[in-house]
Formats: structure tokens, sequence, C-alpha cells
């Protein structure tokens, strides 16, 4: 089988819910092995996380309890887009600042993560940010966010031994880390 052939055959697809956040739908499809099937896709329009640094190498971390998870989560500033935003850099430059209380003067892209895509389409652009300023911070009714500056070394060792789990932060801390060491992404 070749990648870029896809195996899956959508017969019908629905939408079963929406909200602000995500789309649910329900997909009537035929299976890799020729049979009928059911594919439930949680669709989310494109999210970003933000590895913040600072002059004295420390990063900003967002600590905030994640219902869905029931417990409380450190991680990068981390949100989701618009449906006006186009662009990435700007949705990630529009929560680092509601989040954080952070601008920053120079950008690098990190490039970007599947986020549980065996049943959301949920992809998430990662972003190092550099030349930081403060700024106002601007949370959305539903956010209760502490802030923490914590050395980017004990960052990257929290995200090493299950202090941070939430996969966007895991993977942007360990990118910015191996780029620092000198490795390739």
């Amino acid at each position: 089988m070749a990648e870029e052939t896809s195996p899956w055959v959508t017969k019908t697809s629905r939408e079963v819910y929406r909200n602000n956040w995500i789309r649910v739908r329900e997909d009537q499809v035929i299976r890799p092995d020729g049979g009928p099937g059911v594919y439930g896709v949680i669709e989310i329009k494109p999210s970003v996380g933000v590895v913040a640094l600072d002059e004295q190498d420390r990063t900003v971390l967002v600590g905030q309890w994640r219902y869905t998870v029931d417990r409380y989560s450190w991680e990068i500033p981390r949100g989701g887009s618009f449906p006006h935003e186009t662009d990435i850099q700007k949705v990630a430059e529009r929560e680092l600042a509601e989040e954080a209380g952070v601008t920053a003067k120079t950008w690098q892209h990190l490039g970007a993560v599947d986020v549980c895509n065996g049943v959301a389409d949920d992809v998430q652009s990662l972003f190092l940010a550099t030349g930081l300023s403060p700024t106002s911070r601007n949370l959305d009714p539903e956010e209760e966010i502490e802030v923490r500056w914590v050395p980017f070394s004990e960052a990257v060792q929290m995200a090493l031994d299950g202090r941070i789990t939430e996969v966007c932060s895991v993977a942007a801390l360990l990118r910015v880390a191996l780029l620092r060491s000198g490795g390739k992404q």
C-alpha cells in the first residue's frame, strides 16, 4: 500500500455535534479490509503552542485545571484559532499574550504535530518565541490560568519525568532542547 493512497472510503458523513471549539462528525465508511464501518471524527480548528524563552533562560508555563482529564496541568501557552485567523503565527502571538502576558520580537516555527490523530484532525503548530516583553493578559471566561517562569532545563525535565504530560508541550520543549543541543528536528 502506498503511503499517499488512503485505504478508507467515505460513503456518507453527518454532523452529530458542534460548539465554538469542536465539530464531531460520524462517517459511514468502507474499512481497509473492505467491510462497512463507522468512524467518528473530532474536527478542531488549527491550534498553536509556544515555548517562550527570556534572557535568563527561563520559559513560561501556564497551569490550569483540565476538565477532560480531571487534574491540574502545566503546559506551554497554547490555544486554537478563530475562523477568521489565517496566519498561524499571529494566533501564537495572540495566545502568548492572552495566557502568559508576554509578547515576543523573534519567532521561530518549530513545525507541527498531529494531536490524537486516531480520532481528531487537530494539527498544532509549535513556535519558539524570544525577545520577550510583558503585556496585559486577556483570559477567556472559561480560563483560570496560573503563570510560572521556570528554568528551561527544569521545564525539559518536567516533560521527561511526567510533571508535564500535555503532548504539544512535551513535543515543543523537546524540539527546542534538541535544537539547542545542535541536533536537527
